[in-house]
């Protein structure tokens, strides 16, 4: 009996004792488990910063090429194989545009009270037309030197006109930072003037752009533009211009214009980017500057022309924002500028005489607009822009300067603007776009609808 019991004994001590083997092997086997799970967790979660550290490396730097992408482009495209056939075989895009529009206003009555139009600006014919397209040819020369041509089609009055738009050569690889640009291009005067037409965010120019450049300011001459070695965007730059267009004048002898201009940017983090810019327009001893009056009781409009010191001083500022720094899906962007114009000399009404009618000029315009586009889906885009213009021009006789148009009549142009577009991809656009335009006496409703079409190749645009 004895015996049976200790035995008993035994194996139940046997057995606890593998229980408890078991139990403290199961501890041992499920905290080695949580080690393996912790250090692997905290490998995988090493491995997903670093991920995201380069991701976000690597979009700061497209978003800092993107700013020189134009001429990175050309200077990369010299260095490499493919630029000595590129130099024979001209890289070839056409922009193909086309509207329908609509306007409540008789656009022949168009005018801006207080500015004097040139480069025939104002508004398109209503109904379907074809817009501003482009031919361009670009290539690198050789390895020194990059060329570009541009040809603008528009239609004017029923009639098909063709425009030497941009004709230029460029250096590169200067050294230094420097950059040289000779022969016909758009100035580097504010912001959007350096832009083709097709890249603005809207169908039509500024009010201000309209009143002082007739929509946009080209001339022949010599750029220089120096990129300072700093991680901070910083270009400063000048131009020696012809002078022959407007808002110049006339032909001349030598430099009619220059231009000095300094634009300065930076990142916030990868999400935020800005830039701001400086820059004055001048313009001495103008000859015979013809620009478009307005008839007075249906008769023809005589012609205005002023001679004298003109000048334009501008700012400009400009802030964009992408989630993740990936402007591909989802992307804000807010624009400004503003335009201070001084001049100071004659103006006379050709045709008028004799006697012919003159008046001293002592000119004050300005203005600015304030825009913003927001694409909230990957082909959707919607916009708001605000204009205003102010006048206050002085004259000898105040008839005269009513005839040409440099009486605000008590009125400061305004115009309120929005935009819907579908954007199929980076080549196709579609675009509505509402203007509320309150530039004279009776307020103006137009409706625009435009497409704009990119074939072949197409170089990167300018932040």
């Amino acid at each position: 009996m004895h015996k049976v019991l200790s035995m008993a004994v035994i194996t139940a001590a046997l057995f606890n004792s593998s229980l408890a083997f078991a139990s403290s092997e199961t501890d041992d086997i499920q905290q080695q488990l949580e080690a393996i799970k912790k250090e692997y967790g905290q490998a995988i979660k090493a491995l997903e910063d670093r991920l995201l550290k380069a991701e976000k490396g690597t979009q700061l730097a497209n978003d800092k090429t993107q700013k020189l992408a134009v001429q990175l482009e050309q200077s990369n495209s010299a260095r490499t194989p493919s630029s000595a056939k590129n130099s024979f075989n001209p890289a070839i895009s056409l922009v193909l545009d086309g509207r329908f529009a609509s306007f409540d206003n008789d656009p022949e009555d168009y005018e801006l009270p207080g500015f004097s139009l040139g480069n025939e600006a104002g508004l398109r014919e209503k109904g379907l037309s074809i817009g501003h397209s482009e031919l361009t040819m670009s290539a690198n020369i050789d390895d020194k030197f990059f060329g570009k041509m541009t040809l603008a089609f528009d239609e004017h009055d029923g009639e098909t006109e063709t425009e030497l738009e941009e004709a230029f050569i460029q250096t590169l690889g200067l050294g230094n930072g420097f950059t040289l640009k000779a022969g016909r291009f758009f100035s580097e005067i504010g912001y959007l003037n350096q832009q083709h037409g097709h890249a603005w965010d809207f169908a039509d120019a500024p009010l201000i752009y309209r009143g002082l450049f007739g929509d946009q300011l080209v001339d022949d001459g010599v750029q220089m533009t120096w990129l300072a070695p700093t991680d901070t965007f910083l270009q400063l730059g000048a131009e020696l211009l012809g002078g022959s267009r407007f808002p110049a004048g006339g032909t001349t002898s030598g430099v009619g214009a220059w231009t000095a201009f300094a634009d300065i940017g930076g990142d916030i983090g990868i999400e935020h980017s800005w830039q701001l810019g400086l820059s004055h327009w001048r313009s001495d001893n103008i000859k015979d500057r013809k620009s478009g009056g307005h008839s007075h009781g249906g008769g023809q409009a005589e012609t205005p022309s002023f001679s004298g010191d003109s000048k334009i001083s501008a700012l400009d500022l400009v802030y964009k924002w992408a989630p993740n720094g990936n402007p591909n899906h989802r992307n804000f962007k807010f624009q400004f500028e503003y335009f201070d114009r001084q001049e100071d000399g004659s103006v006379a009404m050709l045709n008028s005489g004799p006697p012919l009618e003159m008046t001293s000029y002592d000119g004050d315009q300005k203005g600015w607009y304030a825009q913003a586009t927001y694409k909230f889906k990957p082909q959707w885009q919607m916009g708001f822009r605000y204009d205003w213009l102010d006048s206050n021009n002085r004259g000898s006789d105040t008839d005269v300067l009513a005839e040409a148009g440099l009486d605000n009549e008590g009125l400061n142009p305004q115009r309120y603007s929005a935009t819907l577009e579908w954007l199929p991809s980076e080549f196709s656009r579609l675009r509505l776009q509402y203007n509320r335009d309150e530039s004279y006496e009776e307020t103006d409703h137009q409706l625009l609808l435009q497409y704009t079409m990119s074939l072949g190749s197409h170089g990167a645009h300018q932040f």
